[in-house]
């Protein structure tokens, strides 16, 4: 039996279907485009999801054909807000701080933090024709949510560099390779065996698992909030670059013509 609860933002979606809390991002007619009340809901839902006593596993999903393609840039440009307060920074901290495993389904597209999300979560299922990317070099703009420490120490220096120096994007099948992924599914099925390995790994003692995932993580928790807020700043002043802004501009006028 599958219960909806009620979300803040209506382009995020909250339900429980038994101990599986699925939290859906729900705007395809923007490609999951990621709006500051979106980023609220979501951190708002994980922590929601974390405080349920009948919650064991969180499911994070897009849509079928999109996982999300990142911040929404209109939005992000007109919001002048601190870099401390902005919500992008809330679910950042939510997903750090989650006792109970994250489990991502992914298809489509997986930009910025579409992907940078992905290395908090605990275990990553993605579709055979998802594609992921972290264009923050491209962008004129560094590495978000922890990727700068977490990605080198996850799959190694080198390809870490790749990755986010090149900022290009890259296939699913290649980010199994390289440890991003758990494993790569048929379109039509990555979904249904997230659910099923959400739902089993629910079913094991709770307090197991997430001493299990702390033990994994030990250490995470001195070290990416601080990492956190020294990216945000120096992307919050590259941001301001004659570089950064010139193709922000580049990006809108195309917007605009189209």
């Amino acid at each position: 039996m599958t219960e909806s609860i009620e979300s803040a933002d209506p382009h995020i979606i909250y339900k429980v279907n038994g101990q599986v809390c699925i939290i859906q991002i729900h705007r395809p007619e923007k490609k999951n485009a990621l709006l500051p009340g979106m980023y609220k809901a979501l951190a708002e839902g994980l922590r929601l999801a974390n405080r349920m006593e009948s919650v064991n596993v969180i499911l994070l999903r897009g849509v079928d054909d999109c996982f999300t393609s990142g911040n929404d840039v209109n939005s992000f440009v007109a919001d002048d807000s601190a870099t401390e307060e902005r919500p992008s920074v809330a679910f950042m901290h939510a997903l750090l701080e989650s006792r109970k495993p994250l489990v991502a389904a992914i298809s489509g597209l997986a930009i910025g933090i579409g992907t940078t999300c992905l290395f908090h979560c605990d275990l990553v299922y993605a579709s055979e024709n998802c594609f992921l990317q972290l264009p923050f070099t491209r962008l004129g703009v560094c590495p978000e949510a922890g990727s700068s420490y977490l990605l080198p120490r996850q799959i190694g220096y080198q390809r870490a560099a790749e990755l986010l120096l090149l900022g290009g994007r890259f296939s699913s099948t290649k980010a199994q390779e390289y440890g991003i992924v758990t494993a790569v599914l048929p379109q039509d099925e990555y979904l249904t065996h997230a659910l099923q390995i959400s739902h089993e790994l629910a079913t094991l003692p709770p307090q197991a698992v997430q001493e299990s995932k702390q033990l994994m993580k030990q250490g995470l928790d001195s070290v990416l909030p601080g990492t956190i807020e020294q990216e945000l700043k120096i992307f919050s002043k590259l941001l301001q670059t004659p570089d950064a802004q010139a193709i922000v501009k580049a990006f809108l006028d195309k917007k605009k013509a189209s």
